[in-house]
C-alpha cells in the first residue's frame, strides 16, 4: 500500500532559519520511507519523525507521524519516545506540531513530496547534509536511520539508507 502526502511552499527561507535564502527556482524533495511488517501479537503503528541536519546549522523538523485521532490530542504524549528527535527539535517543538505532521501509516512505502524554500521544507543550497528518520513503536522497539546527501550547485541531489528491524528503505532525492 502506497501513501502520498505533499506538502506546497512558497517563497524563500528567512535567514533566521540556520539556512540560506532559497534559489530562484524551487526544489523538490521525495522522501521514501517504507515500514516493514512485522508479525506480533499486538502490533502498533509507529511514530516517525523526520529532520534535516547540516553542520553548524540548528536542525529542522520537516514531518512527524503520530496518532493524530485520540481525543484531546493525547497522541502527543507519546512523541517522546522518539527519543533522538525529541532532544534534537521535538522538546522545542509546539504540541501539536505545527504544519509538518500527520496520522501513522501501516506497513508499507510511503512517499512524501516537499516543494519550495519556506514553511517545512527549508532551501537547500551546495552542500552536505543528513535527512535523519527516526521510529518508535509501542510495544517494539526504536530506531534511527541516518541517510546523508549531498546538494550540488545545480541544486540537486539523492541519498539512500535502510534500517534493521522499525524502519526498512528509506531514500531522497532532489530535483529542480
Amino acid at each position: 500500500m502506497q501513501f502520498t502526502q505533499k506538502m506546497i511552499f512558497g517563497g524563500v527561507a528567512l535567514g533566521a532559519t540556520g539556512f540560506a535564502m532559497a534559489p530562484a527556482q524551487a526544489q523538490t524533495m521525495d522522501v521514501k520511507v517504507t515500514i516493514p511488517r512485522i508479525t506480533v501479537a499486538e502490533y502498533h503503528k509507529p511514530y516517525v519523525a523526520m529532520w534535516i541536519e547540516q553542520a553548524g546549522k540548528p536542525a529542522r523538523t520537516i514531518n512527524v507521524w503520530y496518532d493524530t485521532g485520540k481525543k484531546n490530542n493525547a497522541g502527543t504524549k507519546w512523541l517522546r519516545d522518539m527519543r533522538q528527535w525529541w532532544r534534537t527539535t521535538g522538546r522545542t517543538t509546539p504540541t501539536p506540531p505545527n504544519g509538518v505532521t500527520g496520522a501513522t501509516r501501516p506497513p508499507g512505502a510511503a512517499t512524501i513530496s516537499f516543494t519550495g524554500g519556506r514553511g517545512a521544507m527549508p532551501a537547500l543550497t551546495a552542500g552536505n547534509y543528513t535527512l535523519v528518520v527516526e521510529a518508535a513503536r509501542e510495544g517494539g522497539g526504536r530506531e534511527v536511520v541516518k541517510v546523508p546527501f549531498t546538494i550540488s550547485s545545480a541544486g540537486t541531489g539523492k541519498g539512500s539508507g535502510k534500517g534493521s528491524f522499525e524502519l526498512g528503505a528509506v531514500s531522497l532525492t532532489v530535483r529542480r
